[in-house]
């Protein structure tokens, strides 16, 4: 009974998802609706005795208040400080200064396709200062694509190149990085050098290959020749940011990082830094970066008003996501689905190895037809623990290839933000771009699950 309900509402909330409901509501009724049946029905409970409100309708809610505590304490402040912080460098110029300088290198090149993947291995590393997909695509589509095209490269290539980049979510300051890293009990820097980098250096060359080789064909199929005239050296000008800044400016996404991994376990260990002080520091040196340059103070304290609207963001976008992720998978916790699954997979003999790869089909399945990396993965991430422990795993094992696959995923469906995004600013439909990111990401989906169970099994 308890996996037929579990089932009818899980398909329900995809459904629902998949029709651009807002997800948060949606998982939070299906959760709640799990948790009242496995209740009423005799099949589980909510909360334990001793934390029970006495009432298992108000159960339900003391669990969701629990949840939203905690995150808003740990996990929550950190997301919310990172988005804010991103924000805030946005608004003053410091990211396009960042791709500005970094993207002139490529113009020393005059093979297209080469500088098409050097775009994406490029926007792979940028993506550790600028944490969004779509964000990310955007500066590149506004700098970098223009070269791109009086290089030789199509539309179409050109755009799935740049909409990929970030295919990994895998800087340490990432919302799906921290949500992984504390649910594995894992500190996110520890998490990031031991875990995410490994598996990103063996991805990154294996979809940049694909990417050359893929485009390069489909171009050549659709009837698209580079001839030696259309290869021009791109000027400034493609290059001039919508509010221009010094060259400067490029070091301050990236302030944050470097303090992040300058004081850790990896080298001054004496000294204590975390995400949320790192960001606060990142912060003021923007703002005293901006002051020297401008002298307008008026505009600088103003400006500090977007540091907190992107908190605000952060809250009512992440924050409550994961909450009502973990809502749902409290629901599938105590109408015993889970443990039916987790027994039935023992008993069959499927074992870790054959949990792990339904764990990221599900999840790669479901980041294609909702558009979104982040719903599937935190709906299950909470999950994760308690399917580790009887598989006898440590849960990063499983959270990892999750989170990675999580994002891969995205990158082919033809609705997610990222892929509309740049698609629009080229101009291209989006359905023909997905067409030529699906091999790249398929490539990426098998290196990252092969590379996981070779590296950490």
């Amino acid at each position: 009974m308890g996996i037929v309900l579990s089932l009818i509402v899980t398909f329900w909330a995809g459904y629902l998802i998949v029709k651009k409901f807002k997800p948060q509501p949606v998982l939070i009724i299906a959760g709640l609706v799990l948790m009242f049946a496995a209740t009423y029905l005799g099949l589980g409970t909510i909360l334990p005795e001793k934390e029970s409100t006495g009432l298992a309708l108000f159960d339900a809610f003391e669990f969701m208040k629990k949840t939203l505590s905690s995150n808003l304490a740990g996990l929550g402040l950190n997301i919310m400080a990172v988005g804010g912080f991103a924000r805030y460098m946005d608004h003053i110029g410091a990211s396009r200064a960042l791709v500005k300088l970094t993207v002139r290198p490529l113009l020393a090149l005059q093979a297209p396709y080469l500088v098409m993947s050097a775009t994406w291995v490029l926007g792979m590393f940028l993506g550790l200062a600028i944490n969004s997909a779509s964000g990310l695509a955007m500066l590149l589509m506004v700098t970098v694509f223009p070269i791109l095209i009086s290089l030789g490269v199509s539309r179409l290539s050109a755009v799935a190149a740049i909409a990929t980049t970030l295919c990994l979510d895998w800087s340490p300051s990432d919302t799906g990085t921290l949500l992984a890293a504390t649910t594995a009990g894992i500190e996110p820097v520890v998490y990031w050098v031991k875990y995410q980098i490994p598996i990103a250096a063996a991805v990154i060359p294996v979809v940049a290959i694909l990417h050359y080789f893929t485009q390069k064909i489909m171009d050549k199929k659709a009837g698209h020749v580079v001839a030696p005239g259309e290869i021009v050296a791109s000027t400034d000008k493609d290059l001039v940011p919508e509010k221009p800044v010094p060259m400067y400016y490029a070091i301050l996404p990236v302030l944050p990082l470097g303090l992040i991994l300058a004081f850790s376990h990896l080298w001054i260990s004496w000294i204590k830094m975390d995400i949320i002080k790192a960001m606060f520091i990142g912060l003021a040196i923007g703002m005293i970066v901006d002051f020297v340059r401008t002298r307008d103070g008026r505009k600088v304290l103003a400006d500090i008003q977007v540091f907190f609207e992107g908190l605000g963001m952060q809250l009512a976008n992440v924050v409550t996501l994961i909450v009502a992720g973990q809502t749902f998978a409290k629901g599938l916790v105590a109408i015993g689905t889970i443990d039916t699954i987790i027994n039935s997979a023992q008993t069959s003999g499927f074992g870790a190895i054959g949990m792990i790869l339904v764990m990221i089909t599900i999840i790669a399945v479901s980041s294609v037809l909702m558009g979104s990396g982040n719903a599937p993965f935190f709906a299950f991430a909470a999950l994760t623990p308690t399917v580790a422990a009887k598989m006898s795993v440590a849960p990063v094992v499983m959270l990892l290839p999750m989170h990675f696959a999580a994002s891969a995923a995205r990158a082919m469906s033809p609705i997610t933000a990222v892929i509309v995004v740049a698609s629009g600013m080229g101009g291209v439909s989006p359905f023909d771009v997905v067409k030529r990111t699906a091999i790249p990401m398929i490539g990426a989906l098998v290196t990252l699950v092969a590379a996981n169970f070779v590296l950490f099994y």
